[in-house]
Parts: C-alpha cells; sequence; structure tokens
C-alpha cells in the first residue's frame, strides 16, 4: 500500500500560491500515478510459454488428481452408499 502523505495547512494569500501549489499537487499525482502503475503491472507478470515437458508434466499431474477423486468418490459410495451424506427416501 502506498503511504499516505499528510500535508500541513496552509493559508494562501494570493492567487499565485494557490496555482503553484496546485501544480505542485498535479506534480505529486503523476509520480503516485506512476508509482501506482508500476506496482500494479508488477503483480501481473505475464508467464512465459511451457515447454513440452512442462505441458505434459501438467496433463499427467491432472490425470492422477482426477484418477484420485474418481477412486474416492467410489470408495464413499461402496462404505456410505453415498458422497454428500443425503440419505436416499424409500
Amino acid at each position: 500500500m502506498l503511504p499516505v502523505k499528510k500535508h500541513p495547512a496552509m493559508h494562501y494569500r494570493t492567487l499565485e500560491e494557490i496555482r503553484q501549489r496546485k501544480d505542485d499537487l498535479l506534480d505529486e499525482l503523476q509520480q503516485d500515478n506512476k508509482q501506482f502503475t508500476s506496482l500494479w503491472n508488477q503483480l501481473f507478470v505475464k508467464r512465459e510459454g511451457n515447454t513440452k515437458g512442462e505441458f505434459i508434466g501438467g496433463i499427467i499431474t491432472n490425470a492422477i488428481t482426477a484418477i484420485d477423486v474418481f477412486i474416492m468418490a467410489r470408495k464413499l459410495l461402496k462404505s456410505y452408499h453415498t458422497i454428500f451424506g443425503k440419505k436416499k427416501k424409500r
């Protein structure tokens, strides 16, 4: 999170002082916007393309997970005759 900058209360006597303060604030806003943009872009870094080995490894991992879920569901059905604990009305 960006730090909050507090400025002391200023009393302006002329329009020139107000314009100068406005320009200073605009510069600060632009600097904060650049910093915010760079931090935001660091959050969403594109992943580089996977190699064929990584792609095949991902497929194998997903297949093993699917088989594991299937086996677990089968065991639950065999032991409890239900998966989510809802009994059938007879």
